[in-house]
């Protein structure tokens, strides 16, 4: 049987997936790994042991005798940069991308460059310290100038991920493209910093993100993005306009039809642009909302006496709804501000005589961001379909209240098994795979306004 392996890399669970060539899930393991420190002490991913895990699981899977191995690929979280020397081989740690940030190294490189404002609408990066990786090759550079010295190629983690397979070292747009203060979206290339620094001559060539090379026998694709890869299966399937919520801890609103300028007020409320696998820009929005979730969940289990669990149970309830609007829920609505929750956490649970009726409550304070998220993607197209995966996507209550605040689009939750992974597959298909690729790979569940 032919197969496809796809290391898809999270920051907490590290996964192998085989697909067939109907791009079913054949076999699959996970592996997570303890964090490790860098040289000040802080959390980083354990780069050593991940190269191992790469490295010794593929050897397994070549030596499967059920399966041939026909490619390899990689999707990844972004912000994160390997530093490879001469050798080939690390020379710093993976730092970690929620580092903290220099103030006085930050507030220098903005007033060198035009500004916070002017670099964000240039680079659609909103300011976000580590989480903007090429900030992190202008700290090395200030900082500990002889590493900089070191670095041959600094590469963004899927791609580094290729490398370990192929010795060739590339960069791909969807890495290079998301929210990393080294491209300038409007000339199309990198931003003037990044040559007057020097940073240049540390990033590998770009190739296109369905580029793939033989190594061993195998294709080799060279990693992309997470977001933009699990964007493909829908982009393979629907030619009509939508916008994609993708909701875990972060709920990211993307829409692939739209890739007008940022305005500085969008970005200062996580408004960003990503780069599709075709290396078109589109406009995304970020929500911390899945992260809340859980916080409140714990809250709210807390104070009624039950398990968090009991979140999963909850039937949407029209009449708490309209019952809860009646007394200002969600009235008290805030600008979405990055890494900032609704004002849900403030509200007394003394006022709920039940856990669902809470519940109720926080989700439509969190719908409440939601939708103002969502609709920095939305304007000026003519979007007719919200598609929502992950775990919101099961969430009835979440559903039906986007449905509420959508009314005159068509509103689905989406599901299709390892999305990521498999964007990552359909990224190099015609380089391992003469099949059709799958005509049905998304099923959808419809929702309407109550």
């Amino acid at each position: 049987m032919n197969v496809i392996a796809i290391f898809d890399v999270g920051k907490t669970n590290k996964k192998l997936f085989l697909f067939d060539e109907q791009y079913r899930v054949v076999a699959e393991q996970s592996e997570s790994f303890a964090a490790v420190k860098d040289e000040d002490g802080d959390d980083c991913e354990d780069l050593e042991r991940m190269t191992e895990w790469v490295r010794e699981s593929l050897a397994r899977v070549m030596a499967r005798r059920d399966v041939r191995v026909r490619a390899v690929n990689f999707s990844a979280y972004g912000a994160s940069l390997v530093h490879i020397g001469m050798d080939g081989k690390p020379v710093a740690p993976l730092y970690n991308y929620l580092k903290a940030y220099p103030e006085a190294l930050k507030r220098r490189f903005y007033e060198t460059y035009g500004g916070e404002v002017t670099l964000s609408m240039l680079t659609a990066s909103p300011v976000l310290g580590s989480l903007n990786s090429g900030m992190q090759l202008y700290r090395i550079k200030y900082e500990q100038p002889e590493l900089f010295d070191r670095i041959r190629y600094s590469l963004h983690l899927p791609q580094y991920l290729s490398y370990l397979l192929t010795g060739t070292a590339v960069s791909d747009i969807t890495s290079i493209g998301c929210h990393t203060n080294l491209w300038n979206f409007p000339k199309r290339h990198y931003h003037e910093w990044v040559y007057r620094e020097g940073v240049v001559e540390k990033l590998a060539p770009i190739v296109p993100s369905w580029t793939a090379m033989k190594a061993d026998g195998v294709m080799v694709g060279v990693g992309l993005h997470d977001s933009s890869a699990a964007l493909i299966p829908y982009l393979q399937s629907f030619q009509e306009s939508w916008v994609l919520i993708s909701t875990g801890t972060w709920c990211i609103s993307m829409n692939p039809f739209n890739d007008s300028p940022l305005t500085a007020g969008e970005l200062q409320q996580d408004c960003l642009c990503y780069m599709s696998y075709e290396g078109l820009a589109m406009r995304a929005s970020r929500l911390f909302a899945g992260y809340e979730h859980e916080r409140e969940v714990r809250r709210l289990a807390e104070y009624f006496q039950c398990t968090p669990a009991a979140a999963a149970g909850v039937r949407f309830d029209a009449e708490c709804v309209a019952a809860l609007r009646a007394r200002g829920a969600g009235a008290a609505l805030r600008d979405v501000v990055p890494g900032k929750a609704s004002v849900f956490g403030e509200r007394d649970l003394k006022e709920f005589g039940s856990f669902e009726e809470a519940y109720h409550c926080l989700m439509m304070y969190i719908m409440d961001q939601q939708v103002r998220s969502t609709s920095l993607v939305l304007h000026d197209t003519d979007v007719r379909r919200i598609f929502v995966d992950g775990g919101f996507g099961k969430n009835e209550v979440y559903m039906h209240l986007l449905a509420d605040a959508f009314p005159e689009l068509k509103v689905f939750a989406a599901s299709i098994p390892q999305a990521t992974a498999m964007g990552a597959a359909l990224a190099i298909h015609e380089d391992w795979n003469k099949g059709l690729m799958p005509a049905e790979m998304i099923e959808l569940k419809a929702y309407s306004p109550a």
